[in-house]
């Protein structure tokens, strides 16, 4: 009747030792009528499995933001929720998006909230109130995902382009081995532009800075639009943008990001090579017409130059001349004057 430290009711009634015996008395059913009021014992096995689960297993953030201990997973050496200020913690914390849509969220139905966002940001309004982008992301440092479940939502296909496109299948498994992204802009990778920021913004906050380079790059090319939520409103910006910003900015989406080295540092380091442009052809190109331009303007110049000192040599030439004609002149009038005065006073003496 005593199963794993709990009292066995089903048994008690249907036992035949009970049923033999007819008709019961009144003792009997008293004690049958205690027994069904009576609250069950556990056992102290049962009690430990019991503890652990709960404190395991919590839906909200109360273990995230337990101040006393904090026993999940760490990143970069301390709790993930620390990533954040404080103050716009308890904002995110005691908002309604945060109670109605992200209670009880996994990795799996994380990115159907994702999917459905409308744009990125960090805090809106005079009081500050945080964004549905600014919530998930919170809830993703709570939960800690993988690195293969991030690299998924940053390269989330639809199941229509997977089918049209079966011939680079072997080249997209090498790139999602080697943690690179495909080139966004027709939008069959990355299908969902929102959820790719989101997993930036992750990204961001919690990788190592090689990784980080390494993964954020590529999507520098994906040039589709986003929408961005300010305090005074919404404003418009680009996912290669938003990712720029999170390479070169210290504070993005109400949250000041930790110091990324430059990657000038890590070039001479050798932990990175030297990065391709995809737009490397069009800027040669680009430079050789410069320098072109530049070449003829200088042959234009030297060209002008040589004009003008000809011109300068001929106009001076031609002064020369023509200071030299009215002296000559000026001579050749004197003489005959000077004659008839000779003249003249020979005729005087006469």
């Amino acid at each position: 009747m005593n199963v794993g430290g709990c009292l066995n009711f089903t048994s008690l009634l249907t036992s035949p030792q009970i049923f033999s015996q007819a008709p019961l008395d009144s003792s009997t059913i008293f004690k049958l009528s205690s027994l069904a009021h009576q609250e069950p014992t556990f056992s102290s096995n049962t009690t430990r499995s019991k503890t652990m689960t709960t404190a395991t297993h919590r839906a909200d953030a109360t273990a995230l933001l337990d101040e006393r201990g904090y026993s999940g997973p760490l990143v970069r050496g301390g709790n993930p929720a620390h990533l954040i200020e404080k103050a716009v913690r308890d904002r995110i914390t005691s908002s309604l998006y945060w109670l109605e849509q992200c209670y009880g969220l996994n990795a799996a139905t994380l990115c159907d909230r994702a999917a459905e966002l409308t744009a990125v940001g960090g805090t809106y309004g005079g009081v500050g109130k945080p964004t549905p982008f600014l919530c998930l992301a919170f809830k993703m440092l709570q939960l800690v995902p993988e690195r293969d479940v991030i690299l998924a939502y940053l390269n989330w296909r639809d199941d229509e382009y997977e089918k049209e496109e079966e011939d680079g299948e072997e080249v997209k498994k090498e790139e999602k081995e080697t943690g690179d992204v495909v080139n966004g802009s027709n939008g069959r990778d990355g299908e969902f532009k929102y959820l790719r920021a989101l997993a930036a913004f992750y990204i961001r906050l919690t990788w190592e800075p090689v990784e980080i380079y390494k993964t954020l790059e590529p999507l520098l090319a994906d040039m589709r639009k986003l929408k961005r939520r300010t305090r005074e409103g919404y404003a418009l910006t680009y996912v290669d943008q938003f990712v720029d910003d999170l390479l070169t900015k210290d504070r993005i989406c109400a949250t000041s990001l930790w110091k990324l080295p430059s990657r000038t540092m890590l070039e001479d380091l050798d932990l990175l090579e030297p990065r391709e442009s995809p737009l490397g052809e069009e800027l040669e190109e680009l430079e050789r017409e410069q320098e072109e331009k530049m070449d003829e303007s200088e042959e234009g110049q030297y060209t002008s130059d040589d004009g003008d000192d000809r011109s300068r040599d001929r106009s001076y030439s031609r002064s020369q001349s023509r200071s030299r004609t009215p002296s000559r002149s000026r001579s050749r009038s004197r003489t005959p004057r000077s004659r008839s005065r000779s003249r003249r006073s020979d005729y005087s003496e006469d």
